[in-house]
């Protein structure tokens, strides 16, 4: 697809592809349907899971759509509750085919969309292990110090950042 140059260059074109999906006896959703004036900063639009973003220096950042990024915290959610009664290494196993379905789908996001799910899911860890010593509360502060990231790792838990950071070095090795 190529951008319109205009508003009503991209409204004959949203005209084109009704009468065309028409034809096809289709339709398209009118809530979901419209055009976007991408040259303004902040403007967006949602595509298949991704929101795109006009950012401030220009650049259209692929970002996950805030629906699907909710969806995949109550899946993570569900399997990492307080007080269940699976080991650490049960728990990381149950999760990580989530998180990597997850990450082959949304891996041209923004890193920082997965630093955030990482450190969240991690914090969801870690309150598993405070329950377990009696303690109240989410896993943050000191208790970093006690399970760090790298502890998380070593039992296996599938980090979104450095799936992406692999994606990133294996696209780069590759001449096109």
């Amino acid at each position: 697809m190529t951008p319109c140059g205009a508003s009503n260059e991209a409204e004959r074109a949203l005209d084109r592809v009704r009468e065309w999906m028409a034809k096809a006896s289709l339709s398209l959703h009118p809530e979901k349907t419209h055009t976007v004036d991408m040259s303004e900063v902040g403007a967006c639009f949602d595509f298949l899971g991704y929101r795109f973003k006009r950012s401030r220096r220009g650049r259209i950042m692929p970002l996950v759509r805030p629906k699907s990024e909710q969806k995949l915290r109550e899946s993570i959610r569900q399997k990492t509750r307080r007080c269940n009664q699976h080991s650490m290494e049960e728990i990381i196993r149950r999760i990580n085919p989530t998180l990597r379905g997850w990450f082959g789908y949304f891996k041209q996001a923004q890193r920082s969309e997965h630093q955030s799910l990482d450190g969240w899911i991690r914090m969801r860890l870690r309150s598993i292990y405070r329950k377990r010593h009696r303690k109240r509360g989410r896993g943050r502060g000191s208790d970093h110090g006690r399970w760090p990231n790298r502890h998380f790792t070593e039992l296996g838990l599938f980090s979104l950042v450095a799936a992406q950071r692999e994606a990133v070095s294996l696209h780069k090795g590759v001449k096109h």
